[in-house]
């Protein structure tokens, strides 16, 4: 089974807030017993509750193969923290490190920090696929052979092998470069949610991995293939892409069958599309959606974590990998791998190596 026809599934694994890091880990551990390509864990600064990123580096340790995708905001936010924050994931997850880019929109939390007032949507994700571009850029500016550590010479560090990255956004510049060495993955896995028009664009530029929503197969192939065209337009491979439908479960009553082709089902918080039936329903609608070309994917948000992650993992899981159309254990050590996704070069030693052989 190729990449491109593998299906991938990962799963949200917030709610309502927790204060303890171990009620985390138990969600992440648990989707890493049905191999998962990775969790998410939502934050905004519209909600209180723990800080997402800082609470996936506690799971980081504890866990072995699942991959850890934080939501991080940008708008309000330093690009050059970000970029730290997320390599730094990257290290202590050992390469298991991805970020999904979100934006906030409203004056409340413009006020949280006092800085600037809320921006138009279409302003914040350009801002937001600006945050992804350089963060990149700070990713690649230690080559990966920077280090020397040469305690006889006191040398740590070719100073060739590191490089200005010279970025000016909309509204930042970053000099660089980073302070945290290259990531194990090269680059952290970049994931956008591609619901609005804005974001989809930049997700088209800058994701590794789409988010879309969709109530019909159809729907889903024809936002897919959107993603892709306008990937390709930016001179992106469309196959680096891995696109994922998003869908908002309600196990809670088995007995209950599902919304006839979801288009009956309400909508949560204007995004998402809802589904509520038994884990063989929903194992048997992911299986009719991903063997139709939909998607490579699917993102599950539980409505409730620690009811209906069980039953997604031990009920739908389990009878996908019955059916041979999920594999059984994770392929590789970094969310990467798990992905089908090459580990990128440092676009600086490229050119570097490139003006040498010229």
């Amino acid at each position: 089974m190729s990449a491109r026809t593998s299906l991938h599934l990962a799963a949200e694994i917030g709610g309502p807030p927790h204060y303890d890091a171990g009620h985390y880990l138990r969600l992440a551990r648990l989707a890493e017993d049905g191999a998962l390509d990775y969790v998410t864990l939502g934050d905004s600064f519209a909600r209180p509750g723990l800080d997402a990123l800082a609470v996936l580096a506690r799971v980081a340790p504890a866990t072995d193969r699942i991959g850890l995708v934080p939501t991080v905001t940008t708008t309000h936010t330093e690009p050059f923290h970000i970029s730290s924050a997320v390599a730094t994931l990257d290290w202590v997850s050992r390469g298991r490190a991805g970020w999904q880019a979100d934006v906030s929109t409203t004056e409340a939390e413009a006020r949280l920090f006092g800085r600037r007032p809320a921006a138009p949507p279409a302003a914040l994700w350009q801002e937001a696929g600006e945050v992804a571009d350089v963060s990149g850029r700070l990713w690649d500016s230690w080559e990966d052979d920077a280090e020397i550590r040469d305690a006889a010479t006191g040398r740590f560090i070719d100073r060739d092998k590191l490089h200005y990255v010279d970025f000016e956004g909309s509204t930042f510049t970053v000099k660089g470069p980073a302070i945290v060495p290259r990531p194990p993955q090269g680059r952290p896995v970049t994931v956008i949610d591609a619901t609005t028009a804005p974001a989809r664009e930049a997700a088209a530029r800058h994701a590794d991995v789409v988010h879309i929503r969709a109530t019909t197969p159809e729907q889903a192939a024809a936002v897919r293939d959107e993603v892709l065209r306008k990937a390709a337009a930016h001179g992106r491979d469309p196959g680096s892409l891995r696109v994922l439908v998003a869908l908002t479960v309600d196990l809670g009553d088995v007995e209950t069958a599902p919304e006839p082709g979801l288009e009956s089902g309400p909508q949560l918080a204007g995004r998402g599309t809802y589904f509520r039936g038994g884990p063989v329903d929903l194992a048997d609608l992911i299986a009719q959606w991903h063997r139709a070309g939909a998607a490579d994917g699917f993102h599950l948000t539980p409505i409730t974590p620690e009811r209906d992650l069980e039953r997604i993992v031990n009920g739908t899981v389990a009878l996908l990998q019955h059916r041979s159309l999920f594999r059984t254990f994770h392929p590789g050590g970094t969310l990467r791998e798990h992905l089908g996704l090459v580990r990128p070069a440092s676009r600086y030693a490229a050119a570097r190596t490139a003006a040498k052989e010229a």
